[in-house]
């Protein structure tokens, strides 16, 4: 279905990346080297987006199942993140929010346009992006939560050349 919007390139085994763990920002790729997505893939996606402008960087996380679930793109120059997860020093070109410590789980959220939709269950970190200026729309996810699914795992979004 996606072919029909714009060229696939395959990444072969035993190479392996999960969406998840892909965080685009600019020309920089950001890959989360975890037990989804490992070396030999990263080395692949990097050889396969030569010489297409992208950069393609790995970006060792811990204590959760993607880098979605550690840091995510609020806007061009900043993101939500979750220190305990991942090394804040690897994003020192942005303006880093951290989320509330209370909700260690909040910093997977969904930028659509200028607007950011997140899970319901985290009021704290919501303000924090309310405080910064955001558009927040909140959403119940609480049972893809329960297998650590969030909105950015349950969205494809894109915009066709049409």
């Amino acid at each position: 279905m996606l072919g029909g919007y714009r060229k696939l390139l395959a990444i072969e085994a035993p190479g392996t990346i999960d969406g998840g763990d892909v965080l685009l920002a600019g020309r920089m790729l950001y890959v989360g080297q975890s037990s989804r997505s490992n070396a030999d893939g990263i080395a692949q996606l990097r050889a396969l987006l030569a010489g297409r402008g992208y950069t393609v960087q790995g970006v060792p996380t811990h204590g959760c199942l993607h880098l979605k679930s550690a840091v995510t793109q609020l806007a061009g120059d900043t993101l939500l993140l979750q220190p305990a997860w991942v090394d804040r020093g690897r994003f020192n070109d942005f303006r880093v929010i951290e989320v509330d410590p209370a909700e260690p789980h909040a910093a997977n959220v969904l930028r659509v346009g200028d607007a950011l939709v997140m899970p319901a269950s985290f009021p704290r970190t919501r303000q924090r992006l309310l405080d910064a200026g955001f558009q927040v729309s909140s959403v119940d996810v609480s049972e893809l939560q329960k297998a650590e699914g969030a909105v950015t795992c349950c969205s494809l979004v894109f915009r066709s050349d049409d």
